[in-house]
């Protein structure tokens, strides 16, 4: 799942320059989605989260927002979020209602 890796280090890289060397890196194994995270806590949070300006609005998206729909993808349990918190990414035809 290379956009995952992707994505990461393009986030990361707005705080280190040495974010093009990290390992992050999302894998499919079985029906299970694994996500190497970053080391440090405040790094996690940053790639979860994404980027924000000094308004709150999304510079650049975090993960986390993806991580539902493939759960879906292998055949997960449907996950909701909490829009205020963390709105998930699904296409229109993956929606369910609330």
């Amino acid at each position: 799942m290379p956009g995952f890796g992707e994505q990461m280090r393009q986030i990361s890289l707005n705080f280190v320059p040495t974010a093009i060397l990290s390992r992050q890196v999302a894998v499919v194994r079985a029906q299970s989605l694994i996500i190497n995270l970053p080391g440090q806590p405040k790094s996690i949070a940053q790639t979860l989260e994404g980027l924000k300006d000094d308004s709150g609005a999304v510079q650049v998206p975090g993960i986390f927002a993806a991580v539902p729909y493939c759960i879906d993808l292998i055949g997960g349990p449907y996950l909701q979020t909490v829009d205020s918190v963390c709105r998930a990414f699904r296409p229109k035809s993956a929606q369910r209602p609330a």
